[in-house]
Order: C-alpha cells, then structure tokens, then sequence
C-alpha cells in the first residue's frame, strides 16, 4: 500500500534522558529497549525469586487436590504456576495433578498463568481482564457464581511473593475456605551494589524517569533508601522525575509511600509502559520541573 503523503509516525524518544529501570528478570531486554528509544539505561535489579525453604504447603496442597478437596484453584503468576507444579511432580505423576486440576473450576489471573496452565491442557474457568488485579480477578469470578457460587467454595490460591491478603479476605468475605499455597518468595538480589548506587543516583537528581514494572521493586528500593538513611534526598529527587508505573497494583504500592505515577501504562505490558514512557516523558518532566506536573 502506497503513502498517501502522510508523514511516517515518529519512533517515541527519551532523548537522551536517563532511565532508571528495576527489573530484574528481564532486566537486559528492558536496557536494550531504552537504548533503542534513545534513553540512557541505568539497570538496577531489585528483587529476586526465592524458593521457599519448605515445600510443605504445595505438597500438602497437591495430596488434598487429588482427594478432591478444592472446588476452585485460582492461579496468580506465570512463574508460580511452574514452580507449583515442578514441586508437585516430585511427589505425584504431572497426570495425576493435571487430572484432579481438571476437576476443579481453574482460574488464572491473566494471560502469564493462562500460559502456563495452557501447557498443562486443563480446561480454564475464568480468566481476568486486564489490568489483571485481583479486583478483575474477583468479579469475573462474581460474574460466573451461577455456575459456582464462592459461597462455601473451597478455594485454592497459588501465592507469589506475598500474601494476596486482599483477595483472601474478599473469598472469606463471600463465604468460601481459602487455602494459601506459597511457592515462592522475594528477596533483595544478592548483590544489592546496583540498588545503592540507584539510591545515590536519585539522592543526586541523576536520574530523570524510574520505570516501575512490579510493586515489590518500590519496597525493596525504600528498603534500601532506609538503610542509606536518603530518605529526603530521594524524595527530592522522585519529586524532579517521571515516575512510570506498569500498572494499578504498583500504582497503589507508590501511593502507599506517598508517591504518584506520572505515567500509568495504556496496558500491563513492560514493552508498551517503556515506549510510552518515551513518547510522553520529555513533556512530563518539563511540566513537572516548572512546577505544573499533574500525577495520576
């Protein structure tokens, strides 16, 4: 198909600016994309994936699955969906898991569990719409209770990280039994010489966006902040910056620490939030620095 004269849309740009990103599974993609988007990348991992010291809870909840205890097994991550399930195979065969799974009503936060519960071929109940909080997650459960209401459930819940207290007490609050199964936790990466020197880098007003793709990078990095004793010096610093936000869940984890995004993500991808965070951050920080920013 031919131009019809229109002028090709421009490749959003940071400019030069210097971006600070958190990430730390992707953590070599999302410098390269920066680069691309002509920011300059400062790549600070803030947390890694810890395999919990006991695995009691997922055995215990593969043994109760196969008795056909649960009624409801609701899948929050990608990575925790796996690692659940790496456990179980140590003690069950996967067909005997994925065949009890298959008698449950399945759901998946969003389309990382919805993958990995897909290589598992077990019929999925619901999924949650975008943004993929839990708050999605339960009304499209709400939506469906004709078919199985939560009142008396018994519901499984594939833990990440933390608790999902939340959700938990939103189930209780409805009438079912919950059952936490923890795979994994977070912790502060080994090395945490990259995360002081981020700390340092926005004490000093080096850094012009933070691009934030998950909430536990924030408690990790005032983690840091604390022990560094920055504390003022970084919120000086956040306050002359763009702050980027992958999505409401992390959006809520900044306001909780008395923070506000200045660019939430169209969508919860880390893709879309970096390239819309170069196409509109060079305005943003203008505004901002001039003292007229609007945060949502």
């Amino acid at each position: 198909m031919e131009n019809d004269g229109a002028a090709p849309m421009a490749t959003p740009s940071f400019q030069g600016l210097h971006v600070l990103a958190l990430e730390s599974r992707r953590a070599i993609e999302l410098a390269a994309l920066i680069s691309a988007l002509g920011g300059r990348p400062l790549v600070a991992p803030a947390l890694r994936e810890v395999p919990r010291e006991s695995n009691t809870e997922a055995i215990d909840f593969g043994a109760a699955l196969i008795r056909g205890e649960f009624d409801v097994v609701v899948f929050l991550t990608g990575v925790g969906t796996r690692a659940l399930v790496s456990v179980i195979e140590r003690a069950y065969p996967r067909e005997t898991f994925t065949g009890a799974l298959a008698r449950t009503k399945v759901v998946a936060r969003g389309p990382k569990p919805l993958a990995a519960l897909r290589e598992l071929q077990v019929p999925i109940w619901v999924v949650a719409p975008e943004p993929n909080t839990w708050r999605e997650l339960l009304a499209a459960m709400d939506a469906r209770a004709a078919e199985r209401p939560l009142g008396g459930a018994r519901i499984a819940v594939q833990e990440y990280g933390v608790s999902n207290t939340e959700l938990l007490e939103e189930f209780r609050r409805r009438g079912a039994r919950v059952t936490s199964v923890p795979v994994y936790r977070w912790a502060l990466p080994e090395d945490v010489a990259p995360l002081k020197n981020a700390v340092t880098a926005i004490s000093r007003g080096e850094v012009d966006v933070v691009i934030f793709t998950t909430s536990v990078q924030l408690v990790h990095l005032w983690q840091i902040v604390a022990e560094m004793r920055l504390e003022a010096d970084v919120r000086r610093g956040l306050a002359r910056c763009v702050i980027a936000s992958i999505g409401p869940t992390t959006s809520e984890e900044l306001r909780r620490h008395g923070l506000a995004p200045d660019l939430v993500a169209s969508h919860p991808k880390m893709g879309l939030l970096v390239r819309e965070a170069a196409e509109q951050s060079g305005t943003l920080l203008r505004a901002k620095r001039n003292g007229g920013g609007q945060s949502r």
